[in-house]
């Protein structure tokens, strides 16, 4: 039973979400206050967990997933006074946007009901977490050159995986991966993959943690070496992964924009308050920049909106938010280092103790490149948007 009911009415039900927050964001949980975020991913992991495991219980996961998927749903303007609600109360960062934001949705529009009862309640209760496994070596914002390869055992029982993925966040702390293998032997490009459901606690899986810039571990590589998923672990049909891939990239770009958002509500109140208790906002051109800023931020959230209303599994259109707040969140960190000043540059502690603004900073400097980098995204936009002739090979 969930702890607060969806009132049709928007200033009742706000404040619910506010008292709830206002009663369960204490002792642990309020020591982690808007902490977890960007390049401060491995804080308080554990305490996180406990928090995702409340949330659960309480019925904020799955908020507007579909009732008959163990959802609530919840109306639009619902989904958007939580996430509110949530940056305002700076409750911990989540553990498993993997699952509740990126795979849950997938499973729900490719998934078989078997796999939507497996995998959908896990999700729910915040028991199972999940990591991505698209990018190689070889193939980062260049999906389609996946190399990793899955087949079919001789008895047709089981998935065998043999490859090797990177970047692939909290793998560490996952309990399943999602993985886009090469099913068909001799396929190329967007031919022949399949969209696999891994465990990760199983001997073919060793993970290796990538030390990152910021000093944390979020980033992994993760080798399959005769790795084995049971045959029915295949979403959609085998050698259509590339479709499944591509539904899984639009819910990413799309609706689950509007949770991502809450933290960078955040990261934005937090740099406007530093601003002014520093006299920055003097500046008129410093205050013109946080105009700026305020003013992306709402775009987001109405490009977000317009996603959830459309229904269905967002098309190549999604692309647009990739772009955008990739953009946004590079010029975020640049603006804090830049309200900073000379201090900004200059280590919290030896050897490498860095403040939360630098971490910032440090990470956004991805956020053109990762999920795939901007270059790749105004490509999608041109060709398949637009209809504007292909890049020349």
């Amino acid at each position: 039973m969930a702890d607060v009911e969806l009132s049709p009415d928007p200033d009742e039900f706000r404040e619910r979400v506010r008292a709830w927050f206002a009663e369960h964001v204490v002792g642990a949980f309020a020591s982690l206050r808007g902490r977890g975020g960007p390049g401060d991913e491995d804080v308080g992991f554990d305490i996180r967990v406990e928090w995702e495991t409340l949330l659960g219980r309480a019925g904020w996961i799955g908020l507007g997933w579909p009732v008959e998927h163990g959802g609530r749903g919840a109306s639009v303007d619902q989904q958007i006074i939580f996430a509110e609600e949530y940056a305002r109360a700076e409750a911990p960062a989540r553990v498993n946007h993997m699952g509740e934001n990126l795979l849950a949705p997938t499973l729900i529009a490719y998934g078989t009901p078997e796999q939507q009862e497996r995998f959908l309640p896990g999700i729910l209760d915040g028991s199972e977490r999940w990591c991505q496994g698209y990018s190689e070596p070889n193939a980062g914002s260049d999906l389609a050159n996946v190399q990793t390869k899955a087949r079919l055992s001789d008895d047709g029982s089981e998935w065998i995986i043999d490859g090797q993925k990177v970047w692939t966040s909290l793998a560490h702390v996952s309990h399943w991966c999602f993985v886009v293998a090469r099913s068909e032997p001799g396929s190329v490009r967007h031919k022949g993959l399949s969209f696999l459901l891994v465990p990760m606690d199983q001997p073919g899986v060793e993970v290796r943690a990538i030390v990152q810039i910021t000093g944390g571990g979020e980033f992994n590589e993760t080798f399959f070496t005769d790795a084995r998923a049971d045959a029915s672990m295949v979403v959609g049909s085998p050698g259509d992964g590339w479709k499944i891939a591509m539904g899984l990239l639009g819910f990413e770009r799309g609706i689950s924009t509007l949770a991502q958002q809450v933290g960078f509500e955040r990261e934005l109140e937090q740099a406007t308050s530093l601003a002014r208790s520093l006299g920055r906002l003097d500046d008129p051109r410093m205050r013109q920049r946080f105009a700026e800023a305020w003013t992306g931020l709402s775009l987001m959230k109405w490009n977000a909106l317009r996603s959830m209303s459309a229904g269905g599994v967002p098309g190549p259109e999604a692309s647009i938010s990739k772009l955008f707040w990739g953009t946004w969140h590079r010029a975020l960190g640049e603006l804090i280092i830049d309200v900073l000043g000379p201090a900004g540059l200059i280590n919290e502690g030896f050897p490498y103790e860095l403040t939360l603004e630098q971490k910032l900073f440090l990470y956004t400097r991805a956020d053109t490149i990762y999920g795939g980098s901007n270059e790749i995204q105004r490509n999608v936009l041109g060709e398949r948007v637009l209809g504007l002739p292909k890049e020349p090979g």
